[in-house]
Formats: structure tokens, sequence, C-alpha cells
């Protein structure tokens, strides 16, 4: 294996790799490193800083339960706020519904204007809808100075490392409590549960400070390494993770490759371990 192939590592004792058909676009902007490289068996990945982002054959597992669970809990999803998520597959899911308004906040511009070039089959079209208002900011800046309230925040950021680092911050979260609707709620990635055990903890912990309502999922994403991933989710009212009534009856037409209701229901469900590492109890 030599120069055909492109390695992420996450450990010094893990690493994945993915073979490379061309290298679509290597550049550094002035916040990261950024390749779009072409793969034999994932398609057209986006990385940064060395970091698998997203891939065109398995980004609906990810962008799907980032969406869909939070989407779906939440009593009234109308005025959603997406940080980061420069590729555009959140902001494809998040459209499957009758929202009336989309922040997306995005810290880099330049990922934006590749995925709208190079990821056409992730976005698919969804920077043109009318429903979005496409900020250009650092996320934490604008979740400290906004006056606007959101019913829905989902957090699509890389891992804690460089610019992304004060996303995971607990100062972050508050800021986040305080701009959510009565009944607002959140979700985020949180790593995987093997081989990066204390972003998911210190995360649960901190929005368990925060929010009085706190649930953990998971899902298996193959180019994310380390066995299952897992996702956060924060409510302030919400003693429950169960469908709305509303969420039963848009789960039945909703258009999806890997969420279901069945998925919603056992993602939920959560391995001894995850339970041990976090502290998590029943609520």
């Amino acid at each position: 294996m030599g120069k055909n192939w492109f390695f992420e590592t996450l450990s010094p004792d893990a690493t994945i790799g993915l073979r490379v058909k061309n290298t679509l676009y290597k550049k550094k902007s002035k916040l990261q490193n950024i390749k779009v490289l072409d793969t034999y068996s994932f398609g057209r990945t986006l990385v940064l800083d060395g970091i698998i982002q997203t891939t065109e054959k398995d980004e609906f597992i990810y962008h799907e339960m980032l969406t869909h669970p939070v989407m779906l809990t939440s009593s009234r999803p109308e005025n959603i706020l997406v940080i980061g998520a420069g590729d555009g597959g959140i902001l494809r899911e998040v459209l499957k519904y009758p929202v009336k308004k989309i922040t997306l906040v995005e810290i880099d511009k330049t990922v934006i204007n590749l995925s709208k070039k190079y990821l056409p089959s992730i976005h698919k079209n969804s920077f043109a809808s009318k429903k979005l208002n496409l900020v250009i900011e650092n996320g934490a800046e604008f979740v400290k100075n906004t006056k606007e309230v959101f019913d829905v925040a989902i957090i699509d950021s890389p891992d804690p490392v460089g610019p992304a680092k004060i996303l995971f911050s607990k100062k972050f979260y508050k800021n986040i409590y305080e701009i959510l609707s009565p009944e607002g709620i959140m979700a985020r990635q949180s790593g995987s549960t093997f081989l990066q055990e204390n972003e998911l903890k210190e995360n649960y912990k901190i929005l368990k400070d925060i929010f009085p309502y706190v649930y953990i999922y998971t899902a298996g994403i193959p180019t994310y390494i380390g066995g299952l991933f897992s996702f956060i989710m924060a409510s302030k009212t919400k003693k429950t993770a169960d469908l709305t009534a509303a969420g039963e009856r848009i789960i039945k037409s909703l258009k999806t490759k890997y969420y279901n209701r069945d998925i919603h229901r056992s993602c939920f469900m959560l391995p001894e371990y995850i339970k041990k590492l976090t502290g998590w109890k029943e609520q």
C-alpha cells in the first residue's frame, strides 16, 4: 500500500485506509486542510485536517441519525439551527419536514463551495432552498450573540480539535440552552464509543449538568472507525425519547435509507459498556 491510499489515524493504535482513485481537491483554507478524494469503496470523500467527514457511500446513516430522531422527538420543529454541516447532508434531511426556517452556521465557506461542486449526491441542491438562512461564522460566536429562538439545534461539528473544540465546551452548551424555545431540543455527534470514550463521557456529563433530560443513542457507520458511533440528544422538557404523535404520522411517509420507526426504538437501547462508561440511568 502506497501513495494511492488515504489513511486516517484516530488513535496511535487504530487507523482506517481507503484506496484512492483520484484526488479531486487538496488545499488549505484559512482554517483547515481540505481534501476531496474519489475512493474505490466509498465514492467521493470529504476530509478535513486528515479526518474523514463524510463519504458518498455511507453518509446517509450519519445524516439521517443526527437529524430524524431529534426532529421527530421535538414537539415543534419549525425554526431549526444547524451548526457545521457544510456538506449539506443535514440540511437535505431537515428539508424533508415542513419547517419554516433553517439557519445553517458554517465557519468555513470553502467547505460549502467544495461540497456544492463535488458532493451533489449528498446536498441534493438543498443549499438553494428559500428556507435556508446561511451564516458564515464561528458557531460558538453565533450562539453567543444571536437574539433568535430555535425549536431544534443540530450540532454537526468535526471532532473536538482545532476550530471545533469550542463546540464541545460547557459555555457553548449553556448558550445553546438559552437560545432554545421552552420545549427546545438539541442533538450532536459524540464520537466512537470505543476509540473516543472521553468525548462521549465528557459531553454526556456536561449536558446532564445543563439539560434535565439527556439521551444517548448509537449507529454503526463504516467509515467512522471504532465500532458503534454515538449521538446525544438533550431536551428542556421532553421526558422521553419516544416519537411525538405528529412524529408517528410523519415517519410513515418519510423517505429514508437507514432510519425508520424500528431504528428509532432500538437506537436508544444502550449496551452495558456505554451505560457504565457514562453513568447513564433511566429517566
